[in-house]
């Protein structure tokens, strides 16, 4: 991890943030088999033992679900304070 002060409160934001029902988080990975890639935000929808694993609604702008992934903590991370969304078109 980056040891530069800059990135050091963000670091420290997600180690001590728990990620519960309806929080919104980011995709850290692609996921080509679902469409979805590295930067999408998703809603918690469930989550499995204590936060080792979340049930991820992922939605278009319009409000149409693209798709409910089964997704790993390692996968994920929370929305931070000072983020913003980044709209992209998913193939037809």
């Amino acid at each position: 991890p980056p040891t530069d002060s800059l990135f050091a409160p963000a670091l420290l934001f997600q180690e001590q943030t728990m990620i519960k029902e309806h929080d919104r988080v980011v995709l850290k990975k692609n996921i080509p088999g679902q469409g979805l890639k590295a930067g999408d935000v998703g809603t918690v929808v469930h989550v499995y033992k204590r936060g080792e694993a979340f049930e991820v609604e992922f939605l278009t702008l319009h409000g149409e679900t693209v798709c409910v992934a089964t997704l790993e903590a390692s996968q994920v991370r929370p929305v931070q304070k000072r983020e913003i969304a980044h709209a992209r078109l998913l193939p037809a």
